[in-house]
């Protein structure tokens, strides 16, 4: 009968491997969100600009990123987008972990603009007024979404946002198609140094379930802080 090896992941080089790709996958989720929530909220602004081609610039970016798979995203950013650089540039990229730029360029794009359209129904669902109000009071467009309009709508959108994250942290297992040494990456590593397939991806599902409970936790903690007011 088979049986549960503890120590592969407690201990040992694999213990190593699998603890690197968790924590790569750690920083892929942070800087991707970091990176992409000031992203999202320039894009929202774009789409509701008054400038026509500045609105469609960014209508024709959201929807072309989010009907496009992350997949297909992950290796356009990994092996299309060098074709355009000189060869130097390429060959630095691929010496300095290049894997882990392009997972995050894709993962931030998709995510960008999925989160912008978030924002851009929090700003939506603020009443005019206020804005009109603002204008009247002398702030520019910039100022009385800075000032009144983005404070309120981003309290709004925290629970689908935190909603975005939870979908980033998984998207982020893709990133091993490229070679992305993050935990998916490892955890096949692993299984096939070892042959132990249920200890590697026992790990993996784990460490997974482990950081979108607590992602999930955060969502319920502000839905229960701040329960949705209906009017």
């Amino acid at each position: 009968m088979p049986s549960f090896d503890l120590q592969l992941l407690t201990t040992g080089p694999y213990h190593e491997m699998l603890l690197a790709g968790l924590l790569l996958s750690l920083q892929l989720l942070g800087v991707t969100l970091v990176l992409a929530l000031p992203l999202a909220v320039l894009i929202a602004l774009a789409r509701l600009a008054s400038f026509a081609p500045l609105r469609w610039a960014a209508t024709a970016l959201v929807e072309g990123i989010r009907n496009v798979p992350l997949l297909a995203h992950m290796l356009f950013w990994y092996f299309g987008a060098p074709e355009f650089l000189p060869d130097p540039a390429k060959e630095w990229l691929y010496n300095h972990n290049f894997e882990a730029i392009a997972a995050v360029v894709a993962l931030l794009l998709y995510t960008a603009a999925f989160m912008s359209e978030d924002i851009r129904s929090g700003i939506r669902a603020i009443p005019a007024v206020q804005l009109e109000a603002a204008r009247a009071l002398g702030l520019g467009f910039l100022g009385a979404m800075r000032l009144v309009v983005l404070p309120q709508a981003l309290r709004i959108t925290v629970p689908p946002l935190l909603s975005q994250t939870l979908n980033l942290w998984k998207n982020t297992s893709i990133a091993t198609v490229i070679g992305t040494a993050e935990l998916m990456y490892q955890a096949g590593k692993v299984e096939t140094a070892t042959f132990r397939s249920f200890e590697a991806f026992a790990f993996a599902t784990a460490s997974y379930l482990s950081v979108s409970l607590l992602i999930t936790g955060l969502a319920l903690a502000y839905h229960h802080r701040f329960p949705t007011r209906t009017a």
